[in-house]
C-alpha cells in the first residue's frame, strides 16, 4: 500500500471540483454577463432565488447528460450496424466438354449411394439442408436461391461415391452472412459431415482450401475424376467489387472421405 502525492510541502491539497460544481459556476458566470434588455429595462437573470438556482442548474445538467447520452446511443447504433454488401447471384463455372462426361455420376453409383440431404461443418458452425443444383443456360453452376442453405450439384458424384461431390453456397448478402461465410477459415483436418436420405453419414476431412480468381477457376481440378470419394465446397471470396456487384474470386475447400 503506497502513499498518494500531496503536492509541495506546506500546501493543502484541494480535491478537483465535481462536474455539478463546474456546470453551476459556468452557468452563473454566463447569466451574470448576459442580461436581457427590453426597451428601457434591463433584466438580470442572476442572482436568482435559491430554489430557482438549484432548478436551473439541475435542468442544465440534465440537458447536457441527455445530449451526451443520445449522441453515444446514435454512435453505438451506427457502429453496431454491419454494412453487408448486396451480392447478386455470382456465376461459378460448371464442367464443360470432356470434364462434363467424367463428372456425370454412374448409374451403379447412384443406386448404391443415397442422395445427400444435410451438411454439417462443426469448425465453422454450418448446419444446413441441401438443395439440388444444376447448370444454367449460360453454362455456369446454379447457386441456391437462399443464402441460408447450401446446394449439391446433381451433375457430379453423390457424397460417398467415387469422384468429386460438389456443394456450393453463398458467402453473404445485403442482410448478413451467408451459409459459407466462414468457408475460407477451414483448415486441413477439419471434418465435414453429409447426412444422406437413408440416414447414413458420410464423413470427410478437409485437405486444403484455395482461393482462385474467377477468370482462372480450375474447372478440371474441381470437377475432374478422382480415384476415391471426395468433396468440393465452393463459395465466393476475395475482393468485393462494388461496380460489378460481386466478388472477384472463388473459395474452394477440398476434402476426402474418411468413413
Amino acid at each position: 500500500m503506497g502513499y498518494r502525492d500531496a503536492g509541495p510541502p506546506g500546501r493543502m491539497h484541494r480535491p478537483e471540483p465535481s462536474w455539478p460544481t463546474v456546470i453551476a459556476t459556468t452557468l452563473r458566470l454566463w447569466l451574470e454577463r448576459h442580461p436581457i434588455v427590453l426597451g428601457s429595462k434591463t433584466i438580470r437573470l442572476w442572482p436568482l432565488p435559491r430554489r430557482k438556482i438549484f432548478a436551473t442548474c439541475a435542468l442544465a445538467a440534465g440537458l447536457i447528460l441527455a445530449g451526451a447520452g443520445g449522441t453515444g446511443l446514435v454512435m453505438a447504433r451506427h457502429q453496431a450496424a454491419p454494412q453487408w454488401e448486396s451480392v447478386p447471384v455470382a456465376p461459378i463455372p460448371a464442367p464443360v466438354g470432356p470434364i462434363a462426361a467424367v463428372a456425370q455420376p454412374k448409374e451403379a453409383q447412384e443406386a448404391a449411394v443415397p442422395l445427400p440431404v444435410t451438411l454439417t461443418i462443426p469448425a465453422i458452425g454450418v448446419q444446413t439442408r441441401l438443395v439440388h443444383l444444376g447448370v444454367t443456360a449460360a453454362g455456369t453452376l446454379q447457386v441456391p436461391a437462399s443464402t441460408a442453405v447450401a446446394g449439391w450439384f446433381t451433375g457430379g458424384a453423390r457424397p460417398g461415391a467415387i469422384g468429386p461431390a460438389v456443394i456450393a453456397g453463398h458467402i453473404d448478402s445485403h442482410v448478413g452472412p451467408g451459409i459459407f461465410f466462414h468457408l475460407a477459415q477451414l483448415r486441413p483436418g477439419d471434418r465435414v459431415y453429409v447426412r444422406r436420405a437413408d440416414g447414413s453419414l458420410a464423413l470427410f476431412r478437409i485437405t486444403s482450401v484455395r482461393t482462385y480468381a474467377k477468370d482462372r477457376f480450375p474447372t478440371e481440378a474441381v470437377y475432374g475424376p478422382t480415384p476415391d470419394a471426395e468433396l468440393r465446397l465452393i463459395t465466393c471470396g476475395g475482393v468485393f467489387d462494388p461496380k460489378l456487384g460481386s466478388y472477384l474470386s472463388n473459395v474452394v475447400a477440398y476434402a476426402v472421405q474418411v468413413s
